[in-house]
């Protein structure tokens, strides 16, 4: 495989969320130590590829049904490499006028989406590289100021993200610093990774893919649900993530579910 072509500030010696996901995504914006990692993990737990796949469907779904509710502008945080069914374009399928801001701390990605993510003339996207650690970098950056009316409904998409959030960087703490700045009818939209279904299949991955420069936390549904505090669950409620209003009926046994999934209402 062609290496990517490194930027000045990566250093494609230390794996990535990003550009390991973006490798079970099938995508090219990645590194050896990225490969490797992703390599690992999926031998240890082969349903880790398919849980990509099946966050990455979750995302469609989820901003799809918020477009159907009428929200016109979206916060992505953790956006990932650019691939297909992004949010942007999913949005503005349903309306051209559609705004979205991109969030990611990786300069690879915000490279990729600076140059792809192109808005309709009538939408508009901007991109922001910050990290959801620090949420007043983000919700006082200007380019989000510039893009999204935070007096207006916004749909907030933490797909694939938090797990990366340590318990002590206090997650639940962050997202509420991040729905206390939406307006009422507003929408939280996350996927998380849990062991409550299969819980050695987890507990392999995570010890692929955990080590001083990545790790993943599964959290349970109780744990979940701490991040929809303030917001009423859309149905079908907190369910395995391929399970969210799928698109065809579901034939596959929620054993087999890596993540949870789940929209929410702010009141």
């Amino acid at each position: 495989m062609t290496e990517a072509h490194p930027h000045p500030r990566i250093d494609t010696s230390v794996p990535h969320s990003a550009r390991v996901y973006d490798y079970w995504l099938g995508g090219k914006d990645n590194f050896a130590a990225d490969r490797a990692v992703a390599e690992a993990t999926a031998q240890a737990a082969p349903g880790v590829v398919q849980g990509a796949q099946d966050n990455r469907a979750f995302l469609g779904r989820a901003v799809r049904h918020l477009a159907t509710q009428g929200v016109t502008q979206f916060l992505d945080l953790g956006t990932g490499i650019p691939t297909q069914g992004n949010t942007h374009e999913v949005a503005q399928a349903a309306n051209p006028a559609a705004r979205v801001v991109y969030v990611d701390n990786d300069p690879i990605v915000m490279i990729h989406a600076r140059a792809l993510l192109r808005s309709n003339p009538e939408g508009r996207t901007a991109y922001i590289e910050a990290d959801l650690r620090d949420p007043d970098s983000i919700l006082g950056h200007p380019d989000l100021r510039g893009t999204l009316d935070l007096d207006r409904p916004v749909g907030l998409i933490i797909v694939g993200t938090l797990m990366f959030i340590k318990d002590h960087e206090d997650p639940f703490g962050l997202v509420g610093r991040f729905t206390s700045a939406l307006a009422p009818g507003s929408y939280l939209a996350v996927s998380h990774v849990t062991a409550d279904f299969a819980p050695k299949q987890v507990g392999a991955s995570a010890d692929a893919y955990n080590s001083d420069a990545l790790a993943f936390t599964p959290r349970t549904a109780e744990q979940v649900m701490r991040f929809f505090e303030g917001y009423e669950l859309e149905e079908p409620g907190l369910v395995p993530v391929f399970d969210w209003r799928p698109d065809e009926p579901v034939t596959r046994a929620a054993e087999e579910a890596g993540a949870y999934g789940a929209v929410g209402r702010k009141l």
